[in-house]
């Protein structure tokens, strides 16, 4: 069970993700969150477009990292990973 403080963490995260994902859809992409580590790093799954998008990097480090390092500066570093299944 969350705590406070990690349900607020967590919420500041989607708000982020959120502000992110209309941009990502517009080109028919979008974004998960996939977890959030003890170790202060997010993990986020690229869906749609944005797995073959070549600028995916770009957008994880100059878009997704940098809002959710705005609302949740806790957050280390953010990665993408496969979403298995």
């Amino acid at each position: 069970m969350e705590n406070a403080a990690q349900s607020d963490l967590r919420e500041r995260i989607l708000y982020a993700l959120a502000k992110c994902r209309t941009y990502l859809q517009i080109d028919g992409g979008d974004v998960e969150l996939a977890r959030i580590g003890d170790d202060g790093v997010v993990e986020i799954y690229f869906l749609g477009t944005c797995l073959i998008c070549p600028l995916s990097r770009m957008t994880l480090r100059a878009g997704i990292e940098r809002a959710i390092l705005k609302s949740a500066p806790e957050i280390k570093r953010v990665e993408a990973v496969i979403k298995k299944g």
